[in-house]
């Protein structure tokens, strides 16, 4: 299936004023590209898109590492504030005409506020790992999960990232497997796209 058709599907079966679409998958399935795609591809069909990465959203280093947690679950449960996302962005993104989110800045480990203007947007794009986990996952009128075997995604990590696969082995990967048994996101998900 392409993305025309996709975004045709979706668009014909919405019944809402406005389409709430997740792109789910693990880290370096294609997320944000896959995005970027699909938001192209609504906005030729004269839709107006936003697109949301949850990655904008993370909490500071020290609520997210080094705690009493082990690596996978600081990443899994510790990585953003999972019942303030869903109350501030996910549970607001159908009705509200502005949201006040809190954009996280990597740079000086803060985040600042934003304001978001929904009115007009037809359709928002909500890309990231773990969409579908149970408190996020009922705001969304479809989800896409983008599969891709962990030895494909991991050869699109740099060479640099690559050196460190103890954080990947400790961290990323026991993350991803507890979410893959626990949530089953292939079984979940109304389509899945391999990438």
């Amino acid at each position: 299936m392409n993305l025309l058709n996709l975004a045709e599907i979706m668009s014909k079966e919405s019944k809402q004023d406005r389409l709430i679409l997740g792109i789910d998958g693990l880290s370096r399935s294609g997320k944000s590209t896959f995005s970027q795609r699909l938001a192209k591809t609504f906005e030729a069909g004269d839709k107006n898109v936003q697109l949301l990465s949850i990655d904008d959203y993370i909490v500071e280093r020290e609520k997210r590492y080094d705690t009493q947690y082990k690596d996978w679950e600081e990443y899994y449960f510790l990585q953003w504030n999972i019942v303030e996302l869903r109350d501030s962005l996910f549970h607001q993104l159908k009705e509200e005409d502005e949201l006040i989110l809190a954009r996280y800045d990597s740079q000086t480990d803060r985040h600042r506020k934003e304001l978001v203007d929904m009115t007009k947007f037809d359709i928002v794009i909500v890309e990231g790992v773990f969409l579908q986990r149970e408190e996020w996952k009922p705001v969304f009128d479809w989800v896409i999960y983008l599969h891709c075997p962990r030895k494909k995604r991991w050869m699109r990590e740099s060479k640099a990232t690559r050196r460190k696969i103890d954080k990947f082995q400790n961290r990323y990967w026991k993350a991803e497997d507890y979410y893959l048994q626990k949530v089953r996101p292939l079984e979940e998900a109304d389509w899945i796209i391999n990438t």
